[in-house]
């Protein structure tokens, strides 16, 4: 069977790598820093729910200083790349879908620096496109961009992405959105929002878009209504 997309774009925290301990460990300092609302470690569930700006309402951060908050966020990143690995899986899946012969690119709030470092050498190789640094509710503009620079109809794109702002980024697009349920927000909160996939586990994602003929895995879609 012959893959649905042509060309397969990822988030990057919380969809390949590992962030959210480390964003965890940091992220009441930089409260204290910018003066907003600290994360109590009993609010983690209700905020994995919600969206990105139902967040940033809750902590109280004015739309100002949103981008010095990013920037500051990305400099730590920097400084603690170590500590943002790849899941475990992601490199395979990442070969498997180039070996299919997939185009894949990355679409995300990261620098692009700090992501081929967190990724290697290897799974870095593999993507054709790096659209990087776009602002916390500027994916979707980014998104329309780079499905434009491929050349592609938005139909023949998939993002996939662990936030419920990555789906809105895939909508305003006109893109297929696939959730990851091991990121930043909940399964069953991206599930409400009804994406075209719902992926529980890395090697899912290889199974449904690069299946490999057996007959084992082959068109059987993830179901998305299923916390």
């Amino acid at each position: 069977m012959q893959p649905r997309y042509r060309l397969v774009a990822f988030d990057f925290d919380g969809t390949l790598a590992d962030s959210f301990p480390w964003f965890t460990s940091v992220i009441n300092d930089v409260a204290d820093r910018y003066r907003f609302r600290r994360i109590a470690a009993h609010e983690t569930h209700a905020l994995r729910g919600m969206d990105a700006r139902g967040i940033v309402r809750h902590l109280g951060i004015p739309a100002w200083k949103l981008p010095f908050i990013t920037r500051h966020m990305h400099r730590l990143a920097t400084r603690d790349i170590a500590a943002i690995p790849p899941f475990p899986g992601i490199p395979a899946m990442l070969a498997d879908l180039d070996a299919a012969g997939l185009r894949l690119a990355i679409l995300s709030s990261n620098r692009e620096s700090n992501i081929r470092r967190a990724l290697g050498p290897v799974s870095a190789g593999r993507f054709h496109t790096y659209a990087c640094g776009a602002s916390l509710f500027g994916k979707g503009k980014r998104l329309r961009a780079l499905i434009r620079g491929a050349g592609l109809a938005a139909s023949e794109v998939l993002y996939v992405g662990d936030e419920i702002r990555d789906h809105a980024a895939a909508t305003e697009a006109g893109c297929d959105f696939a959730a990851v349920a091991w990121g930043y927000t909940r399964a069953d909160a991206l599930a409400a929002g009804r994406p075209a996939w719902l992926f529980r586990a890395p090697e899912e994602i290889a199974q449904t878009l690069a299946p490999r003929g057996d007959g084992a895995t082959a068109g059987k879609e993830p179901r998305a209504d299923t916390p």
